[in-house]
């Protein structure tokens, strides 16, 4: 951050494993890509699934058991925001939950389904608790500095989750399920055509 707004740095680590309406940037990435969530029953197709044990088959008039659809956004993202920022505790929430602004950005819905969280924490010295202080005073940033601080996770986070998505590779998981790859030239004309990118 510039030295007028703290100059204090935050990180984004993510795990992403969900879904939803991709968007980078401004752009709908997923809807020109024909890859996003309820695609099937916005479409007003008839969709299968399995559910338990038998098969069940699903219109956009069951909303009941949308979940079940082929292109449901269930999943969960991690996401670690760090920060070299001397916060307490409460403000540290305060910073995690911004992060799910961030999410917001990039198109997730966090479904019904979804395990998303975040956890958030400082690295500053006068933040660390030594058990053997009997009486601790210790200088913290308060409720007003914040918000600089809040702007800098949402950003951090969507774009730790464009990294993350734009270095995933297709992969092969249980039961031979393939998680197709984000295609790269494919996603940067998208991003051209809407003029997130020059």
């Amino acid at each position: 951050m510039p030295e007028g707004a703290g100059g204090y740095t935050v990180g984004v680590l993510v795990q992403t494993n969900f879904g939803g309406v991709l968007t980078m940037n401004g752009a709908p990435v997923g809807k020109e890509l024909g890859r996003y969530y309820l695609k099937e029953v916005l479409e007003g197709k008839k969709v299968s699934a399995h559910a338990g044990n038998g098969a069940l088959t699903l219109t956009k008039n069951d909303p009941i058991q949308l979940d079940h659809v082929s292109d449901r956004a269930d999943g969960s993202i991690m996401m670690i925001v760090a920060t070299d920022a001397p916060l307490g505790s409460r403000n540290l929430e305060r910073l995690a939950k911004r992060a799910m602004l961030g999410l917001a950005r990039t198109g997730s819905p966090a479904t019904n389904g979804s395990g998303d969280y975040v956890i958030a924490f400082s690295t500053a010295p006068q933040s660390r608790i030594n058990s053997s202080d009997a009486v601790r005073e210790i200088k913290v940033l308060g409720n007003n500095a914040m918000s600089p601080l809040f702007l800098a996770t949402v950003e951090a986070t969507e774009e730790a989750i464009y990294n993350s998505l734009l270095k995933a590779k297709t992969t092969t998981g249980r039961d031979g399920r393939v998680v197709e790859a984000l295609p790269i030239d494919k996603t940067v004309e998208i991003l051209k055509k809407y003029g997130a990118v020059k």
